[in-house]
């Protein structure tokens, strides 16, 4: 089974910076493209960015690009998302998930396992 435990959430003002992470648990050494997904109150989830296994190649959502960056380190089962030049617009809960059909699927009710999520407020 795989479990994932987001944290880095918390309370920012507009511009301010944040990361995010995601660990990883699982019984196999299998490693999983992952992405990060958001969602604020009252709106549908929206795909945020993706990494494949191998860190090599990245996936992000035109209202993020050049601001948020999507990173992994396998040796600590881990996934980062560095959120640079925040706007209240980034308020949302923000979830990782793994095990996408294919990497930088952005569909995330295609993908097998998901975190609690952690919420990320960004004050103006």
């Amino acid at each position: 089974q795989v479990q994932l435990v987001e944290s880095g959430g918390g309370l920012v003002q507009v511009g301010d910076s944040l990361r995010l992470s995601c660990v990883i648990s699982q019984r196999t050494t299998r490693v999983y493209p992952m992405a990060w997904f958001r969602q604020a109150p009252g709106k549908v989830r929206e795909f945020v960015a993706a990494i494949d296994w191998s860190g090599g190649k990245t996936y992000y959502a035109d209202s993020v690009k050049d601001r948020f960056t999507i990173s992994r380190d396998n040796a600590k089962n881990t996934i980062y998302l560095q959120m640079n030049s925040l706007k209240p617009e980034d308020t949302s809960v923000y979830y990782c998930a793994a095990e996408p059909p294919v990497a930088g699927h952005r569909i995330g009710d295609d993908y097998n396992y998901w975190g609690q999520g952690t919420q990320v407020t960004v004050s103006s």
